[in-house]
């Protein structure tokens, strides 16, 4: 399996296309992105990672405890593949570390499209992590597995995708960190509050939310577009939290329009 800078890689697509590097949430594993490969890799040279302690990322190693490490594993991800500057699109956590790389190595990154994420932990997620971590604790990985398309898909895709879900979760359990890795990463998430230094991020960052979203409220992005100053907001309807996987058309629709454009973005 292909590593740099003790990551698990993959790269899909041109050669000579633009470089989108793809950061996944919680979880950590690149394959989340795996749905939308085929459609990406049309337009760029698409760059998945799995995070580090996380998938097949040094599973045994230490996690980072903050997300100003997470996103120093992207800049050094990038000098091991020679890429100068890039794209990054993030989920949830993915695009928490890619604001986190605008703020502390902004010649590195082009555009930023984060999914989902936010500026400060909601009080609704902060439950949401409370009741997973207790899940995980009193009941350990197989449990938590179970119950995580809840926090991500709509109820009624769920009903419809059951067998898939059931055989994806094996998967997921043959990768999962120790319990003690996604408690130092919801951790981090807590302890990320940035604050008035997002006003500092000049990048074009598209901000997107699902209505839907049972995990990450829609609201919370408009507390993000607030302290960005250079934003475009845009709300899916439906597709709850991976949105990107349950209505993947839809998502096309707005994100690949704005990864394409080389002009000035218009407000939202």
């Amino acid at each position: 399996m292909p590593h740099a800078a003790d990551l698990y890689y993959e790269v899909h697509g041109p050669d000579d296309a633009a470089p989108l590097i793809l950061s996944p949430g919680l979880g950590g594993s690149g394959s989340y992105w795996q749905p939308n490969l085929d459609m990406l890799a049309r337009y760029f040279r698409v760059i998945l990672y799995d995070h580090r302690g996380t998938a097949r990322s040094c599973p045994e190693g230490e996690p980072n405890p903050t997300i100003s490490e997470m996103a120093l594993d992207v800049v050094a991800l990038m000098d091991a593949l020679d890429i100068p500057r890039a794209h990054l699109m993030g989920h949830a956590l993915g695009g928490i570390i890619g604001l986190s790389l605008a703020m502390q190595a902004p010649e590195r990154l082009d555009r930023l499209v984060v999914v989902n994420g936010w500026a400060k932990l909601d009080p609704y997620t902060a439950r949401c992590f409370d009741t997973r971590l207790k899940l995980l604790r009193d009941s350990g990985p197989e449990a938590y597995v179970r119950a995580q398309p809840i926090f991500l898909y709509p109820p009624d895709w769920i009903s419809v995708n059951d067998a898939r879900l059931e055989a994806e979760a094996s998967a997921h359990l043959a990768h999962f960190p120790p319990p003690e890795t996604v408690e130092a990463r919801v951790a981090a998430l807590r302890a990320w509050d940035p604050g008035a230094a997002l006003r500092a991020v000049s990048h074009p960052v598209l901000v997107l939310a699902t209505a839907d979203d049972a995990l990450v409220p829609a609201h919370a992005a408009r507390g993000l577009c607030d302290l960005l100053p250079n934003h475009t907001r845009m709300l899916q309807f439906y597709g709850g939290h991976a949105s990107n996987i349950t209505e993947p058309d839809e998502f096309y629709e707005r994100v690949l329009p704005w990864l394409l454009r080389s002009g000035p973005d218009e407000e939202d």
